[in-house]
């Protein structure tokens, strides 16, 4: 098997909260919290999870749009957290990121086809005619004429917006796109097409997306493997199939049976979680999920879980499968 294209190990972001004496935090925001995964090449991987789980901050910190307090990040085998400005700045044109929210993502002061080409000047790749050509071949490839490069965001629909936020990710030549909540912002038929177009964009260009959402039915349709995020950490890593049609950990099962079925005639068995998730200020001790778990036991409040294998590809932090107590 290939080494992966991105590795992540231990990754942990923390925000300063507040100064004390000598201007030193009187807290810490535990955003991400120990976060390890791989992505390998022409994959497409999922971050789920409640608002607020981390799930933004993780893609955020692989890209060093956020500094990580510790951890490791590999892209293609360099050390993305060691690199310095110049060497960033030269492994950007690998790796992009398309927003969640097309109407603030693109500047209103710019016109399309400055906002696709910005990339290309800035990293002098092509300029004057070349960089016209280029820009009109790039919205072209995502379903846009050529000619909306004169005309402005304000112009321009919802689905056609994140189409040229996409176009823009594209303009470099990236190997690995991280798509923060792409779809979120749009309507569900709009949804469909932008989805769509992401798996042709992925099937023509080798494409490796960090696919970020809370929306578990476009996780389930775009997805071939899904890590569940609470509290800052993963608490479930496996393929898609696999974790869809059997969720191990309570949390992830918790999120499947809220998740809204289309179709009237299927009803989820509720899975009873209480009170509200606990802030990343103070996280619980032992398992940090344990206080609302309905599965809870003696170690849960006082240990923390191991990350235990449970099967070939998969990976669950729970107690309960340390005791051999679930399947």
């Amino acid at each position: 098997m290939s080494s992966p294209l991105l590795e992540v190990r231990d990754l942990r972001t923390w925000f300063p909260v507040g100064g004390g004496m000598l201007g030193r935090p009187r807290a810490w925001l535990r955003a991400v919290d120990g976060v390890s995964f791989e992505i390998r090449e022409g994959e497409t991987f999922a971050l789920v999870g409640e608002s607020g789980c981390g799930k933004t901050t993780v893609g955020r910190s692989v890209l060093r749009l956020v500094q990580p307090r510790g951890g490791s990040v590999r892209f293609a085998g360099r050390d993305v957290l060691g690199l310095g400005r110049g060497e960033l700045r030269r492994l950007r044109r690998d790796m992009q990121l398309v927003f969640q929210d097309p109407y603030a993502s693109l500047n209103p002061r710019l016109d399309v086809g400055r906002i696709v080409g910005e990339a290309l000047e800035a990293h002098g790749v092509a300029r004057g005619r070349e960089l016209d050509e280029r820009v009109a071949a790039l919205l072209e490839r995502v379903g846009l004429p050529a000619s909306y490069r004169s005309r402005y965001p304000h112009e321009f629909s919802g689905g056609q917006r994140q189409r040229i936020g996409i176009a823009r990710a594209l303009a470099l030549q990236p190997r690995f796109i991280v798509c923060d909540e792409a779809v979120s912002a749009l309507d569900v038929s709009i949804q469909a097409q932008i989805l769509n177009l992401l798996q042709d964009l992925q099937a023509e260009l080798g494409l490796t997306y960090l696919f970020i959402s809370h929306d578990l039915n476009v996780v389930e349709h775009l997805a071939d493997r899904v890590a569940v995020m609470y509290l800052g950490r993963i608490v479930e890593n496996a393929p898609a199939a696999e974790l869809f049609a059997d969720p191990k950990h309570p949390y992830t099962r918790a999120l499947l049976a809220a998740n809204p079925v289309p179709d009237p005639e299927v009803r989820r068995a509720p899975v009873p979680v209480e009170g509200e998730v606990p802030s990343p200020l103070a996280p619980p001790g032992g398992c940090t999920f344990h206080p609302r778990c309905p599965s809870a036991f003696g170690p849960c409040s006082t240990q923390e879980p191991p990350v235990l294998r449970v099967g070939e590809r998969r990976q669950v932090v729970c107690h309960l499968y340390a005791e051999g107590g679930a399947e």
